[in-house]
């Protein structure tokens, strides 16, 4: 850095009177009136705030001075030049001070340019004009461009599409439009994005012309989204659709392209009144479906991977593009399965069998159960009518049980066939979850899978040599009430077998509950009305049993009372005989 003259004159230690000294006798004649004139002279000019013309006179590593004919050089940053100037050079600075507290002038290359700049540009240009220049840094809401001066550049107006991260474009050069100048603050917005739009429009026009369906197109990728891709055809944006993207299955468009990808694709809809373009990429090649049936015939066995697991089914890619549903139902002849993620999972390998083709829907119906032999095809032959079986009560229901003969073989034990005698209200009464019991196999549908069973069958039929035999039509037995119903009460002859006591055959008075008369665990003589082997049901009545005891009653005490009269009229005959008998002995 150039010694300042204060600094000089403190090294030299030169003293003030014979500074004054010297510099009379080099100034020679003049007088100190017209010295002053002269300074006042040279620096009339040097007022702030104004461009002055300078000549470079030394460059350092930090700054460059320059004199611009001031009593002292001023310093400017070298960060404010493009290059570093040489010694002589003439440059145009801006005279910030004309002196500071160390005596120099201050300067700026940097705002002269900008000013020159400013001036330059209004004077060529307008709003809507075109400018270009570089990105120099990125700013909020925007990014600044360097067009002589710094516009700025909105990040809304930067391109058509919402820019990710604007600091992209920093160090390029860019065209945009003027839109706005505010010359009070020295302050230009610019748009490129205006720019683009309008060449676009002129682009589009033409491109509308041109395409026809069915055509083959270059575009670019512009933006992904999950249902499909917008390609820049070059003036207008096409939408392909992920359904037309591949033959195959694919979940997003960003796993076949990417942003700014050119790709060749085919038009397959064009709306020239709505501007609207379908795009086809998978069209460009012949369907896989095309010759399907001869690829798969029905009942053919092929091997596929599973590429992906609903509740209602797995899907089965047999080849790209081409994908077929086994159904839940179709997975296992037995198992149940309460998903199909219970036996595949996403990338298995499996063997299937094809059921059923829809080549219009693109649709092939899979079936994995039809590889292995239907052991349903076997029960009959396994279990035929009559035979005994050991099984597990896997679940009951308000009709029966459900009892597992093997796995995925179960057989219904309907509530009819759990007893001959006992009246069953819920299979619970017989049996629980989990219990391992015996049943008879009854009948066996193959067609509709099911197998009927009875645990009764096990034993013989009572009524049909047991019951009719003991309990006879006016027979007067005893039994316990076990159930009260609003209609009369149940009474267990013996075990297992009931008869009913209808609430009428209760008493011969009116009463309306069952509970009047009786109660749960009272023994009562109960007189048998009917018994009905097709119904299996034994009628009771209780009135007509207590009427015959009565009877019988009133009939003891009549047989008494005539049996009294007889005793009487033979002790009046014994006793008219014996005094017959002495009178004639007296006689004699």
């Amino acid at each position: 850095m150039i010694m300042k003259q204060k600094d000089i004159v403190k090294r030299l230690s030169v003293e003030q009177e014979v500074l004054e000294r010297e510099v009379a006798e080099a100034m020679g004649e003049i007088a100190s009136e017209d010295m002053a004139q002269l300074y006042d002279d040279s620096t009339k000019e040097f007022e702030p705030d104004k461009i002055v013309q300078g000549k470079v006179i030394n460059v350092t590593n930090d700054v460059v001075v320059i004199d611009v004919g001031y009593k002292s050089e001023g310093e400017v940053s070298c960060s404010e030049f493009d290059t570093p100037p040489e010694i002589g050079e003439e440059v145009a600075v801006l005279l910030e001070a004309v002196e500071d507290e160390s005596g120099t002038v201050v300067l700026s290359k940097k705002k002269a340019d900008r000013i020159k700049g400013w001036e330059e540009l209004i004077a060529t240009k307008k709003e809507g004009d075109l400018v270009e220049g570089k990105v120099i840094r990125k700013i909020k809401g925007g990014l600044l461009l360097d067009v002589g001066v710094p516009v700025f550049l909105p990040a809304s107006q930067i391109d058509i599409r919402r820019t990710g991260d604007i600091s992209e474009y920093i160090g390029r050069n860019l065209q945009a439009q003027i839109i706005k100048i505010d010359q009070t603050r020295m302050n230009i917005v610019v748009s490129r994005r205006r720019l683009i739009e309008e060449e676009r429009k002129k682009m589009k026009e033409k491109l509308l012309e041109e395409l026809e369906e069915g055509q083959i197109r270059k575009g670019v990728v512009k933006n992904i989204a999950d249902f499909g891709v917008f390609v820049d055809l070059g003036g207008i944006d096409g939408l392909l659709h992920i359904t037309d993207m591949s033959w195959g299955r694919i979940s997003h468009p960003s796993e076949l392209v990417s942003i700014d990808d050119e790709i060749e694709i085919k038009i397959l809809k064009l709306d020239r009144k709505k501007e609207r373009i379908a795009l086809g990429l998978k069209q460009k090649t012949e369907s896989p479906w095309t010759d399907i049936e001869k690829k798969y015939p029905i009942q053919s066995k092929v091997t596929g991977r599973v590429v992906n697991v609903m509740n209602y089914g797995a899907f089965v890619k047999l080849e790209d593009g081409i994908e077929g549903l086994v159904h839940i139902s179709e997975i296992s002849w037995t198992k149940r399965i309460n998903h199909p993620s219970d036996v595949v999972n996403i990338g298995d390998e499996v063997e299937v069998v094809v059921l059923d083709i829809n080549k219009e829907k693109q649709e092939i119906s899979l079936g994995m159960k039809q590889t292995e032999i239907n052991p349903w095809s076997l029960v009959e032959e396994k279990y035929p009518v009559g035979t005994v079986i050991e099984g597990r009560v896997r679940n009951l229901t308000n009709y029966g049980a459900f009892i597992e003969i093997e796995e995925g073989i179960d057989g219904l034990l309907h509530i009819s066939d759990m007893s001959w005698t006992k009246k069953i209200s819920h299979p619970s009464e017989m049996l629980k979850k989990g219990d391992n019991i015996q049943a008879q196999v009854l009948e066996v549908d193959q067609e509709r899978k099911r197998v009927a069973l009875g645990m009764k069958q096990l034993h013989s039929d009572p009524w049909q040599d047991e019951i009719l035999g003991k309990y006879k039509v006016d027979d007067t037995v005893s039994g316990k009430v076990t159930k009260l119903t609003n209609f009369g009460v149940f009474v267990e002859l013996e075990t297992d077998l009931e008869g009913l006591l209808h609430i009428s055959e209760l008493t011969d008075k009116k009463i309306k509950s069952p509970n009047e008369v009786v109660k749960v665990g009272d023994v009562v003589e109960v007189k048998i009305l009917r018994v009905d082997e097709k119904e299996r049901k034994i009628g009771l009545s209780l009135v007509k049993a207590q009427s015959d005891e009565e009877d019988a009653e009133s009939g003891a005490e009549e047989e008494a009372q005539d049996s009294g009269a007889e005793n009487t009229e033979a002790t009046n005959e014994a006793e008219e005989s014996s005094e017959a008998a002495s009178e004639s002995e007296e006689k004699e």
